[in-house]
């Protein structure tokens, strides 16, 4: 007799304001990655989850569908004239992938990133401690990149998942008064990189909403995918409804 898989067990959180949408009601189905079996994260990551801690979630907002997946197919991603720019302004910097472990180093230019860009935000008050459980409740896969100049002074760190299909996007902070580096670009144009020569298929940015000034810059990666309906479609502006 053969056994299936165990039925996933789903909760879906209270209504709370949404963080990227203003007058909009949040809600999420959460999945506990503790509950699950080995190469569940991954199967979830495909249909649209996000991790965040020892948990994948996906919006199941009310009246509200803003929040689109979005990935970017490494084989075929092709950097505009300004993201060439990006690279080159950045090939100085030297990128290292090591274990998810909070360090001081780490957390203070996170405290001073997240100060800057989101100073009015529950991030900005976030602890040691806090920072620690965000890096270090994870998934086995779960990796830090860090990159240095070449005085080896830490400027970007990113946090990511590794996936059986390619590289999910979690977090990723930077020295914001290095804006002409514009080292939030140039950190997802590396993890493409890197994707792309171990032969990677996807790096999932996570959730690109339009109308949200920190999450619409996804759509400048192109081409790229969007779920749409449940499947996977390349990003046009008739596919996401953005105004061409």
């Amino acid at each position: 007799m053969r056994v299936g898989r165990p039925p996933l067990v789903l909760h879906r959180t209270l209504p709370a304001p949404c963080p990227y949408l203003k007058g909009r009601i949040e809600q999420r189905v959460v999945v506990s990655l503790e509950e699950t079996p080995a190469g569940t994260f991954d199967r979830l990551s495909q249909t649209g989850f996000r991790r965040s801690h020892a948990f994948a979630y996906r919006p199941a907002c009310p009246g509200c569908r803003a929040c689109v997946p979005i990935r970017i197919p490494t084989s075929a991603f092709a950097p505009d004239r300004t993201q060439r720019r990006i690279l080159t302004r950045n090939a100085g910097l030297i990128a290292a992938e090591k274990r998810a472990v909070a360090s001081r180093e780490h957390y203070a230019l996170f405290k001073a990133y997240v100060t800057s860009r989101h100073g009015d935000g529950d991030m900005a008050q976030m602890t040691f401690a806090d920072y620690r459980a965000m890096i270090e409740d994870a998934v086995e896969g779960t990796r830090t990149i860090e990159h240095r100049d070449d005085e080896g002074r830490l400027v970007a760190v990113a946090l990511v998942d590794r996936l059986a299909d390619g590289l999910s996007a979690v977090y990723s902070f930077f020295d914001a008064e290095q804006e002409r580096r514009s080292l939030g670009t140039y950190v997802v144009l590396e993890m493409v990189m890197r994707a792309r020569a171990e032969g990677l298929a996807y790096v999932y940015l996570g959730y690109w909403i339009a109308d949200s000034r920190k999450m619409a810059y996804k759509s400048r990666f192109r081409p790229s995918e969007v779920m749409v309906d449940g499947s996977w479609q390349a990003f046009t502006d008739v596919a996401t409804g953005e105004e061409g």
